[in-house]
């Protein structure tokens, strides 16, 4: 259990790392960068904390935002480079 708690510390300071590079991101592609990591912590930390209750709602709810947050990462992707491949 310990083990848990630990992984959940870590997506904490990842979640506080990526806030602090999304405010001092010099460009919109390294803030983008930084944005997705905060998000993709949290859904990990809701994927350990699934764990730690024992809930399926909370297991599905963070699937779904991991679907959702790789089609927005796609999308901003698009954005930012204005479509050129």
């Amino acid at each position: 259990m310990i083990g848990v708690w630990a992984a959940m510390v870590m997506q904490g300071a990842a979640v506080l790392v990526g806030l602090v590079l999304t405010l001092r991101g010099t460009d919109s592609a390294s803030r983008a960068v930084a944005g997705d990591l905060v998000f993709f912590a949290v859904v990990g930390l809701l994927v350990t904390m699934a764990i730690v209750v024992s809930s399926a709602v909370i297991l599905d709810a963070a699937m779904l935002a991991a679907l959702l947050g790789i089609l927005a990462t796609i999308a901003l992707a698009r954005i930012i480079t204005r479509g050129r491949r």
